[in-house]
């Protein structure tokens, strides 16, 4: 089983862990796409985890027991092929390699499988090619 998640932490439990408790103890991969703590000390990332089903879901049980947040990763990033006019402008601010500028066609492509939703293609396109999709 593999699924890309949101996990919310409170300030409370955001010094915890918890990567190592799901490798450790429940026998999860896990792949941390985002991460961030606000001034506030609550945190939010962004993590792939995969693994035996009931391990995925009792690592689940485990972090909402604790407080954390699990939310479905819902939003995606969507190239609109048409608007793009492969000014390259999003390659070369994409973390996560998810755009790249094919040579020596020099033409954008998108690997949404790489894609971690970082949003900032979003402000880097100047033809609006790049959409967040909920």
């Amino acid at each position: 089983m593999k699924k890309k998640i949101v996990l919310y932490f409170p300030p409370t439990v955001t010094e915890q862990p918890f990567t190592y408790y799901l490798i450790k103890d429940y026998d999860l991969m896990v792949n941390i796409l985002k991460a961030d703590i606000n001034p506030r000390k609550e945190g939010r990332t962004v993590v792939e985890i995969s693994g035996d089903k009931d391990d995925f879901e009792a690592g689940i049980n485990f972090l909402q027991s604790r407080g954390v947040k699990v939310l479905p990763l819902e939003q995606e990033i969507v190239w609109i092929e048409e608007r793009c006019t492969h000014c390259g402008a999003c390659s070369v601010i994409c973390p996560a390699g998810a755009l790249v500028v094919e040579r020596p066609e020099m033409t954008v492509k998108f690997y949404n499988e790489k894609c971690i939703v970082c949003e900032h293609c979003l402000t880097a396109c100047p033809s609006r090619a790049m959409e967040a999709r909920y």
